[in-house]
Order: structure tokens, then sequence, then C-alpha cells
């Protein structure tokens, strides 16, 4: 057993409705190609199974997809299909509808209220399951939620989803998804450098809500990944404790509540290992505020 086995339980639980996952998940958008929605090579399909089967010895049991992760070789559904089916019983895989890309990867019109029963049928078809543990909402701009998150209701209501999430969102949104039906997760981006979601942290928080982070590696990167040199005050922290920074991030993320998931994306699997490991990383009070102040709080 090594050092980083079952490092994914280490930050402890939450739980997404009646579905208990471990805190550090797995972001699918990098298993199909290096460079997520941009052009360039697919992945390795063999590496990216790697890496899949990997998270889930290391205790990953949330993993979050979407049909739109794709690459002209590449589909991260039909990846995880292969690479875990027939799935743990623990395992709980989160999707997304509301974007659509044609099959050259372009994006065109988000989808309607009534085109999203297809989107839905479309990942149950290839992640080989008859129903879906939670799907998200991506709010694509829009003013009101409240006609594509009932066209959810009422898939999950017929039984083809467990749960629901929203994406994208902000606090308004949500009010208007929890009058419709119960939203168990928020997934906004959110890290160290990419603030703008701090009230949203806070009403999940005090709703019980998960609030569930993406890009918190990348920040200001987004899709194209890591690309910024790093701050100073992370690389500080991330020398003190003799790890990377990516690991520093992910750990500051967790701190920020109990409530926090986070499903940082790689298809390597040396950065999997790196990235579970970051429940075992405890910063200290001052770490965490030195790390705040690279960002967007006021003490």
């Amino acid at each position: 057993m090594t050092s980083h086995e079952h490092a994914a339980a280490a930050a402890g639980t939450w739980r997404l409705g009646d579905l208990t996952v471990n805190r550090i998940g797995l972001g699918a958008m990098r298993l199909a190609a290096r460079a997520a929605f941009r052009p360039g090579g697919s992945r390795d399909r063999g590496q990216a199974i790697t890496v899949l089967r990997r998270a889930v010895e290391l205790g990953v049991n949330h993993i979050d997809t979407a049909a739109f992760y794709f690459s002209p070789l590449r589909s991260a559904n039909e990846l995880i299909n292969t690479a875990l089916s027939p799935y743990p019983d623990d395992l709980v895989i989160a999707t997304k509808v509301g974007p659509v890309r044609d099959p050259d990867g372009k994006w065109s019109t988000p989808a309607r209220p009534d085109q999203l029963r297809g989107q839905v049928e479309e990942n149950l078809r290839q992640l080989g399951r008859d129903h879906l543990d939670l799907v998200n909402l991506r709010v694509m701009g829009q003013e009101s939620v409240s006609e594509h998150f009932g066209a959810l209701a009422e898939l999950r209501d017929a039984g083809l989803i467990r749960h629901l999430g929203i994406s994208g969102a902000r606090p308004r949104h949500l009010a208007e998804a929890r009058e419709i039906a119960p939203v168990v997760c928020v997934q906004n981006r959110y890290a160290i450098d990419a603030p703008g979601a701090d009230e949203m942290l806070e009403v999940c928080r005090a709703q019980g809500t998960a609030f569930v982070p993406f890009f918190s590696i990348a920040g200001e990167g987004r899709e194209a990944g890591a690309v910024r040199v790093e701050r100073d005050e992370v690389r500080a922290v991330a020398r003190e404790h003799g790890v990377s920074s990516a690991r520093v991030r992910l750990a500051w993320t967790l701190a920020q509540g109990d409530h926090v998931l986070v499903i940082p994306g790689t298809g390597d699997p040396e950065h999997l290992a790196d990235n579970v490991a970051a429940g075992t990383l405890r910063l200290t009070a001052e770490e965490l505020r030195l790390l705040d102040l690279t960002g967007h709080r006021e003490f």
C-alpha cells in the first residue's frame, strides 16, 4: 500500500442527497483531450482508462463528466463505461446538460427545455446506465432556469435521474431551482485566483448544499489548464510542505468548508495521485490567510 492509498477519504465525506461521496473526486474533462474544448491531440486511450481505474483504487467515488466532453477520437463517457463498468456500488457519476456541441466540436445554441431529455438519454446510453446518479443543469446565461430545471425535475420523477444540481449559477438561480425540486449541489468556477463565487459558497454552506468548484487548479487558465506563472505565495507554501502547487491549491479549496467537494481533472496517472493526496495536506491558519490574500479576501 502506498502513502497515497485511499487518500481520497482523508478529507472526509459529504452527502449528495442519499449518496455519500469522498470530498475529493475526479473531473473527466481532460480524459478525452489534452486541451479540453481546444484543438489538439486526443489522449492515449489506455492511459485514460488507467487513470479512471487508479482513481477508484485511490478511493475516488465521485466522477464528474458530460456528454460534451469529447475529442475527435475519444468520449469521456465512453472511457468511463469501458474502464469502470460494471460500476462499483458506491460510485457516483455526475453529468451535466444544457450546452450543445456538434460532432465537429463546435458549440451551438444551448439546449431548449424540450431537448434536455435527449441529452439525458445520450448520457445514459454512453455510460451504459438505466438512470443517472446526478445531473447538473449548466446555466447558459439565461435569467430564469425554471423551464429547464422543471424539465429535469420531470425526468427525475420518471426515474431517469436520481438527484439534481446546478452549475454556473447565481444565488437567484439556486433559489428558483429549489422551488421546483431539491438541489444537492452547485458547481461553480472557484479558485484562489478565480473568485466570484463567495456568495454562493456561503449560501450553500447555510443550506447544507454541496459546493463543487471547478478549475480549482487551473484558476485563470480555465480549460487550458494551469498555464499561468504560479503565485509566489502558493509556491512558498508548497515548498514548506514539500508538495506541488496543485496540491496546495486543492487543500486550500477543501479548507473553505466541509461542504466543499473538489473534482480536479487530469489524464495523467501521476497528477491523479498528487491531486488525490491533497486530502492529507493540512494547511495552517497562517498559511490559509497568506493564500487568501493572494486572491480576494480582506481580514
